[in-house]
């Protein structure tokens, strides 16, 4: 199944959620399922007009409530530039006949907006249609705006370009608020046009529903009297039946500013399909229903369930339009995000960690039937106006959520780079660390291998690379996994929250990497002998038992350890040397206490299978981090100091 008709499908299973906008998690209203000839805008003003047209008030409209569903024409929904009214709601540039006299300098395109208007009226369109087609052409829109105060002019009736009043701290949201402002080159100050507002419309007297965006009359109406007007049949190439042929395709896929097309044939330049074809048509054709509902779809999905940042957009969905993990979310946010408390989803063995994981995979498999399709589609655009599919799959449903499992439990470790804020004790908000054990996300691992400041192209190339190991099980890049080792290994070129997130993501991309060849625990392997994992044990010692050392003294510092870590996994014998000789002022500020840490490296040094691999200055791999991750925790967790330790005074040499 083809990407165009997975999406056309997953829009007829989906039927029962068009118009229907939701809010996510901070209650940010989302893009919704449109109906076929209708897009979405961010309205800045309201207007309500009686049955008869005449105007009742305004008021300027609420972020949270902006987004309206609008009917368009092929050509609105996709314009950059130049004349494309939409047919009722559009900005005041197109609807108000007084425009110019308020000062508009931009192109007035009144005529061609009454036009369509005036069209679709005398087709037989509802009667809210009627009474906005005569409230504007009477010609007074900014004028009346502009009497109540939600635009505001001067003395010679031009619009200001910046608030003419000071705006107190508990002052109601105006028109400058949610306009985006542009610095004048002249006078270097920030400007807004009031003009460039979006006005959608409430009719208010007979019907239930003012709303007319809302209204299911106003557009099914729009629908009939657009599909009406076209002209040319011919086969569709999706769903091999005759229909409409879609003369222009939607955009906006990524987010409301994103011009950019997956299907176009704008031969005015760049020579898209001339030298093989005459018209686009004779190369495929798409019927103008099946384009609209697919790239809705698309839409809609990426927006709902998707990972869009920058010019990549990744998303995976079931074609019933249920539900499903994404593969750029981490196990946190795929399986336990929506759980009440932090002991839910935290296990305490890989074992408990694989029994979780099913039973949440158990739940999508309930809703997903084993032989029911689900697509992973990313897109991406190496210029404004063109987008391209970068990756696509199709699996049936058991196929898809085997492989997440598998990635999630084989590149799983203990992560604490999750913060949620909450009150404490005194009432103020405060960020905490949500501790998780899984897989991280590809974006994580990307910032984890190069840094937080990396830029937007090498960590899309990044995710890009995940996506195969995610869903079609492929290795993961080794050249990725030296980088997060390498960047861990800089401990004391990060910050603390930097580095912990950098090394658990090391960690499980190392073991992510080794497995099948050797399976590593979350916990510490006491037995483990191998050369590298030893290593990292001692340097953990040596670094938990100076960190303590100084917090008892109330001194805040980088331990030896911390600062010599890049050069022991690079040498790890000599440096070793040196760090322990620095130790001697630390094991005797312990007192007794020292001779449990004596004991412990004599103990782990005992591990070593020959004198030559102790000696040895052969660099580390990122089997260390696993050792010195493990060993540290435990020395956190639980403060070994049983009294028969604490009073051994046995001397450990070395």
């Amino acid at each position: 199944m083809n990407w165009i008709q997975s999406l056309y499908t997953t829009y007829e299973n989906c039927q029962n959620m068009l118009g229907v906008i939701e809010e996510d998690e901070e209650g940010k209203e989302q893009v919704p399922l449109l109906p076929i000839c209708h897009t979405t805008q961010k309205a800045q003003i309201e207007i309500t007009l009686d049955a008869r047209g005449n105007f009742r008030r305004a008021r300027v409209v609420g972020k949270n409530e902006a987004r309206t569903i609008i009917p368009c024409t092929e050509k609105s929904a996709g314009r950059t530039s130049g004349e494309a009214a939409h047919p009722l709601c559009d900005k005041l540039q197109y609807l108000a006949a007084d425009y110019k006299n308020y000062g508009g300098e931009k192109d007035h395109y009144f005529e061609s907006y009454m036009e369509l208007l005036s069209d679709w009226v005398k087709s037989g369109a509802p009667a809210k249609v009627r009474s906005i087609y005569e409230y504007v052409q009477k010609g007074n829109v900014i004028s009346d705006l502009a009497t109540n105060r939600v635009l505001f002019a001067n003395e010679q009736g031009k619009l200001y370009t910046q608030r003419p009043f000071e705006k107190g701290k508990n002052a109601e949201t105006d028109i400058f608020d949610l306009l985006p402002g542009r610095i004048n080159k002249q006078t270097g100050k920030l400007e807004s046009w009031q003009a460039d507002a979006f006005v959608r419309w409430r009719v208010e007297g007979g019907d239930a529903i003012a709303e007319v965006w809302d209204d299911p009359e106003v557009i099914q109406s729009w629908i009939d009297y657009y599909s009406a007007t076209k002209q040319s049949k011919s086969l569709c190439y999706v769903t091999g039946r005759e229909s409409f042929t879609a003369d222009q395709h939607p955009a906006k896929i990524r987010n409301d500013g994103d011009k950019a097309k997956l299907i176009s044939s704008n031969d005015q330049s760049n020579f898209t399909y001339r030298g093989r074809f005459i018209n686009p048509y004779e190369c495929v054709t798409v019927g103008f229903d099946t384009t609209q509902k697919a790239h809705s779809a698309l839409r809609w999905l990426m927006n709902r369930q998707g990972y869009v940042k920058g010019d990549l957009g990744v998303v995976a969905w079931a074609v019933s339009g249920a539900k499903v993990p994404q593969p750029t979310q981490d196990t946190y946010e795929a399986f336990y995000s929506g759980l009440a408390t932090e002991e839910d989803h935290l296990a305490d063995t890989a074992q408990e960690v694989g029994v979780s994981l099913k039973k949440k995979i158990a739940g999508y498999r309930t809703e997903i039937q084993e032989r029911e399709d689900v697509v992973v589609m990313a897109v991406d655009s190496a210029t404004p106006g063109r987008l391209s599919i970068v990756y696509y799959r199709a699996l049936k449903g058991s196929e898809f959520l085997e492989r997440i499992e598998n990635w999630h439990e084989t590149c799983a470790w203990r992560h604490t780079y999750h913060l949620v804020e909450r009150q404490d004790e005194k009432g103020k908000t405060r960020k905490y660390s949500v501790p998780f054990i899984g897989a991280p996300a590809p974006a994580d691992i990307a910032e984890a291998a190069y840094g937080s400041r990396l830029d937007d192209k090498l960590k899309k190339a990044t995710i890009k690379r995940l996506l195969p190991c995610i869903v079609d099980g492929q290795p993961i890049p080794r050249d990725l996994v030296e980088s997060v080792i390498r960047r861990a290994s800089n401990r004391a070129g990060l910050s603390g929250y930097d580095w912990s997130k950098a090394l658990t993501i090391a960690c499980a991309l190392y073991r992510k990497y080794k497995y099948g060849k050797e399976n590593f625990d979350m916990s510490l392997d006491e037995t483990r002998n191998t050369r590298d994992y030893l290593f990292g044990r001692l340097l953990a010692i040596a670094d938990v038992m100076e960190e303590r050392t100084l917090s008892e003294a109330e001194k805040k510092r980088p331990t030896n350890a911390t600062r010599y870590m890049q050069q022991f996994s690079q040498r790890p014998s000599s440096t070793w040397k040196q760090i322990h000789e620095l130790l001697t002022p630390y094991f005797m500020r312990q007192g007794d206490k020292a001779s449990y840490y004596k004991r412990l490296i004599e103990q782990v040094k005992d591990l070593f299978v020959s004198p030559e691999e102790f000696t040895s200055n052969k660099p580390l791999t990122g089997e260390y981090l696993l050792g010195y991750y493990c060993q540290r925790q435990k020395m956190w967790e639980k403060k070994e100091k049983p009294a028969s330790e604490e009073n051994d005074n046995t001397n450990s040499n070395e």
